[in-house]
């Protein structure tokens, strides 16, 4: 994760401005990053279940104290990127192994696609004119490195499940 040379100067500088705009009320943001994420792909749902509950709907795991947790979870990590813009690098090992955890409860590599498409969502919605092409392009590529290290956790559990 080189990100002297992934991120300007400009560009990080637009990342911070507009995360501490949102991170300011992590839960309510991460509904609206979550709420779209369902819409675009319901069948994610299943893969969050609490003590073996299956959530009849997104509006019930959206609800549930420990999906909340989890959202918690989701904008920490977006805030550890952020705060560690001039060095994406040490977030490498962390990043890796949230993958392999991804990837054991059965997350897809190609639902990050989706996860990037809601975390833009939500960054628009909650910025609303802020929200340039300039800010999206620059939390894209923040996405992309963060995607980009998480899938070496994939790459590093034995092949032939």
């Amino acid at each position: 994760m080189e990100s002297g040379m992934l991120l300007s100067g400009r560009q990080r500088a637009l990342i911070r401005e507009s995360w501490r705009r949102v991170s300011g009320s992590p839960v309510q943001h991460g509904l609206v990053l979550f709420s779209r994420l369902f819409d675009l792909d319901p069948g994610l749902l299943p893969l969050f279940q609490y003590n073996c509950k299956q959530f009849a709907s997104p509006q019930e795991c959206l609800s549930a104290p420990e999906f909340l947790d989890h959202i918690r979870k989701v904008m920490l990590v977006i805030d550890a990127a952020v705060s560690h813009l001039e060095n994406l690098s040490c977030l490498e090992e962390y990043l890796c192994n949230l993958g392999k955890k991804h990837q054991a409860v059965g997350v897809k590599v190609e639902s990050f696609s989706t996860v990037g498409e809601s975390l833009l969502y939500m960054l628009e919605k909650c910025l609303g004119t802020a929200f340039s092409p300039d800010v999206r392009e620059a939390w894209s590529k923040l996405y992309g490195a963060v995607v980009k290290a998480m899938r070496r956790g994939w790459e590093t559990l034995p092949e032939g499940d």
